[in-house]
C-alpha cells in the first residue's frame, strides 16, 4: 500500500505541469482568440501600441495578472513541446493556441514557438526539432517548406537607438518564406526577411536581407553563391514522425 502511494506521489510530481496545463486549457484558448481580436481592431484604427507589450489601460494589479499569464503560456508552450507524441502536440497547437497548422505538416519534438496565434505553417511543411520560432510579428511559412533542426527565425527586436530600449515593431517586422524552401540547419533568420519560392540557406547563415526565388545562399550575413533548380515537384512527408 506504501509502495502504492508512492508511486502514485512520484507519478503526480512527474505529469503535474501536464495536468496544470489542462485546467488552463480553455482560457488559454480564450485568450489566444482575443489577441487576435485586438490585432485586428488596431489593425482597423491604425493604433500604435503594440499588442507585445502592455497597455496604458491595465490597472497594476491586470498587469501583474497578464504578466503571469503570458509567463504561464510561455512555460506550457516548452513543455508541449517536448510531448512525445506529436499528434497530441498538433492538436493543442492548432486548438489550443491556434496555430493556422497545415495539412500534414508537422512541428517535430523540442520547437519553442512565441505568439502561437500569429504563425502559419502551410502543407506539407516540416519544422526541425528544437527550432525557435518568434512569430510575435507574424510568420507564414509556405507549403512543403522544410525548416532543418535548431533554426532561429525572429520577428520582434530591441531598438539599440531608443533611450528605453523598446521594441518599437510593428508588422513589417513579419518573416515570410516561400513554397518548397529549405533551410539548413542552425540557421538564423532576422525580423522583416522574405525568402524566396525553393531557396535555400546553407546551414549556419544568418539572414538580414530578402533572398530570391530559387537563390542559394550562404554566409554571415547570407549572400546569394548560385541558383537553384527551378523544377521542383516534391511534397515532403515524414511518416515515421509519430513520437518525435
Amino acid at each position: 500500500m506504501t509502495l502504492t502511494i508512492v508511486c502514485i506521489i512520484l507519478i503526480g510530481i512527474l505529469i503535474w505541469d501536464y495536468l496544470f496545463f489542462i485546467v488552463l486549457a480553455f482560457p488559454i484558448r480564450v485568450y489566444q482568440k482575443h489577441l487576435i481580436k485586438l490585432r485586428k481592431r488596431q489593425q482597423a484604427t491604425h493604433a500604435t501600441e503594440l499588442i507585445s507589450g502592455t497597455t496604458a489601460g491595465y490597472g497594476q494589479l491586470k498587469k501583474k495578472v497578464r504578466a503571469i499569464f503570458v509567463g504561464l503560456i510561455r512555460f506550457f508552450d516548452i513543455k508541449i513541446g517536448y510531448l512525445p507524441c506529436l499528434w497530441l502536440r498538433h492538436y493543442i497547437y492548432r486548438k489550443v493556441f491556434l496555430i493556422k497548422l497545415g495539412k500534414d505538416a508537422i512541428v517535430h519534438y523540442g520547437s519553442e514557438i512565441r505568439n502561437h496565434n500569429h504563425l502559419s505553417i502551410g502543407t506539407h511543411s516540416i519544422i526541425g526539432d528544437r527550432a525557435v520560432l518568434d512569430a510575435r510579428n507574424g510568420i507564414v511559412i509556405g507549403e512543403n517548406v522544410n525548416i532543418s533542426s535548431d533554426v532561429h527565425i525572429y520577428t520582434e527586436q530591441h531598438d539599440h537607438e531608443d533611450p528605453l530600449f523598446r521594441c518599437n515593431s510593428d508588422e513589417s517586422f513579419r518573416v515570410k518564406i516561400g513554397n518548397r524552401a529549405w533551410i539548413g540547419p542552425r540557421v538564423t533568420i532576422l525580423h522583416s526577411v522574405n525568402i524566396g519560392e525553393g531557396a535555400v540557406i546553407a546551414a549556419g547563415a544568418v539572414v538580414t536581407k530578402n533572398i530570391a526565388p530559387f537563390a542559394i545562399a550562404a554566409g554571415i550575413p547570407a549572400k546569394p553563391i548560385r541558383q537553384r533548380n527551378k523544377e521542383l515537384a516534391y511534397t515532403l512527408t515524414d511518416d515515421d514522425a509519430c513520437f518525435y
